[in-house]
C-alpha cells in the first residue's frame, strides 16, 4: 500500500515542522550571539549549524533513496539534535545567554532528540519508514 494513513501524515508534518520551527529559533539565538566577544560568536555558529542541520536532514530523509538512506539522514539529525543540546547547555552553563531564555529550546532539542531516537530505532520496519517517506 503506497498511501499513507492520516495519522502518519500527521506525525511527518509534526517532526518536520517542528524541526523547522526550531531551527528558525536557532537562527534567532545566532542573531543574538553574532556580535558578543566573550565567546558567543564561535559558539553561536557552532548552534547554529548543528541546530538547522536537524530538519535539512529530516528534509532528506523524506526523499531518501532508499531505507538505508532513510535511516542514515535521520541518524545524522539525530546525532544533529544531541550536538544541539550540548551547545544550548554550554551557553547555559557559562551565562553567556540566560538560561531562563535557552531552556525552552533545550527542552525542545531534548524532545527531538526523542523523537528521532524512536524514529530511528522503529525504522527498521517497514512500517515506519513510510511515516517520513512518501516516495515508497
Amino acid at each position: 500500500m503506497n498511501k499513507k494513513e492520516p495519522q502518519e501524515k500527521s506525525k511527518e508534518k509534526d517532526i518536520q515542522e517542528r524541526s523547522f520551527s526550531f531551527a528558525c529559533r536557532i537562527v534567532k539565538l545566532y542573531q543574538s550571539l553574532a556580535n558578543k566577544k566573550d565567546g558567543g560568536e564561535i559558539l553561536g555558529r557552532q548552534v547554529l549549524r548543528s541546530g538547522t542541520s536537524i530538519g535539512a536532514n529530516l528534509e532528506e530523509a523524506s526523499a531518501g533513496q532508499s531505507r538505508a538512506d532513510f535511516i542514515s539522514k535521520c541518524n545524522i539529525a539525530l546525532k544533529e539534535a544531541r550536538e544541539t543540546y550540548f551547545w544550548l547547555r554550554l551557553l547555559m552553563t557559562t551565562k553567556i545567554i540566560p538560561s531562563e531564555r535557552l531552556r525552552p529550546l533545550a527542552n525542545e532539542s531534548n524532545e527531538l532528540v526523542a523523537i528521532l531516537t524512536t524514529i530511528v530505532k522503529k525504522s527498521r520496519s517497514a512500517r515506519q519508514f513510510y511515516i517520513l517517506n512518501s516516495k515508497f
